[in-house]
């Protein structure tokens, strides 16, 4: 069971990726409704994606934002890009997400960009290939950043310390990623 993260003591922004009208045939005819996909993320390592459905576009955008800071995650980042390549498919969806060069800035498309940015990834490569679903693009992006690992965590498992797996430069940078989650999550706790 993956821990939870309180979102009360961060200061997350809400990116609303899409709000579709939706309907639903009855007896009487239809009836319409509004079905809100929303990313939340504080820039530094958190973010979370949820649906929100309702009658009313409004309350659909507020219960899909009750939904992701539900579903928060951390996610490892190495500097401002993310520390390896990886691929994740959801459904259809398959997202490949690969660390960049610094000045390299977003390449992604409007939903993956979405979830980078809230996570606060500035350099990274992404291509979504096959399916165009939003819904399934955001969770394939979600499901492949929650699959990261840092290199303390590579090194703990291999048993080598940080600065044999990627050398000193790297090592201090990794360093000082770990004192700032560190330092978020001790002033959460607060």
């Amino acid at each position: 069971m993956r821990n939870r993260i309180d979102p009360a003591g961060l200061d997350l922004k809400e990116v609303v990726v899409q709000v579709k009208r939706v309907s639903k045939v009855v007896k009487g005819g239809k009836r319409f409704g509004f079905a809100a996909l929303v990313v939340v993320g504080d820039g530094q390592g958190c973010v979370g994606v949820g649906i929100g459905k309702a009658i009313d576009n409004t309350e659909a955008i507020r219960k899909g934002g009750e939904e992701a800071r539900k579903n928060l995650i951390r996610v490892p980042l190495m500097g401002t890009t993310i520390p390896h390549a990886v691929d994740s498919y959801y459904g259809a969806a398959h997202v490949v997400l690969r660390p960049a060069a610094p000045g390299t800035g977003v390449v992604a498309g409007s939903a993956v960009r979405a979830v980078v940015e809230c996570a606060g990834i500035d350099n990274i490569i992404t291509k979504s290939i096959g399916s165009a679903n939003k819904i399934n693009i955001v969770y394939s992006t979600i499901k492949g950043l929650s699959s990261l690992f840092n290199a303390s965590q590579v090194a703990r498992n291999r048993g080598k310390e940080v600065v044999e797996l990627v050398g000193s430069k790297a090592a201090a940078e990794i360093e000082q990623a770990a004192h700032r989650v560190q330092n978020t999550e001790e002033a959460q706790a607060e």
